[in-house]
């Protein structure tokens, strides 16, 4: 349930124009201050996502590995996302407190910052 919940809420956020889609949206977005939070597929290319790892660093944003691309891309109507940076940020701080729940209930989330 809690799952479902975190995927339609990112499904809302990307209806609303609150999400940069891909590692190079997301990349950009963390460049131009605009990430809120960011997300980033289990699976997602080694070299992408230390590029994005690097600049999470730099701007302390926080993020989460959080599935896998074929799941991410699913919640927001894609065939795939390695990476999501949430823009808005009351959308940020929902996702926030129900990935924490999806810990709590020891659920697919994995790392942080």
């Amino acid at each position: 349930m809690i799952r479902t919940r975190w995927s339609g809420l990112l499904g809302l956020a990307r209806r609303a124009g609150a999400l940069a889609v891909g590692t190079a949206a997301t990349r950009e977005a963390l460049r131009l201050g605009r990430a809120r939070f960011v997300l980033l597929a289990s699976d997602a290319a080694g070299p992408q996502r230390r590029k994005l790892e690097g600049l999470l660093a730099a701007s302390g944003i926080p993020a989460r590995v959080c599935a896998d691309r074929a799941e991410l891309g699913a919640a927001i109507g894609a065939r795939q996302a390695s990476a999501l940076a949430v823009t808005d940020p009351r959308f940020a701080a929902q996702l926030m407190t129900l990935l924490a729940k999806t810990e709590e209930n020891g659920l697919v989330v994995q790392g942080g910052r």
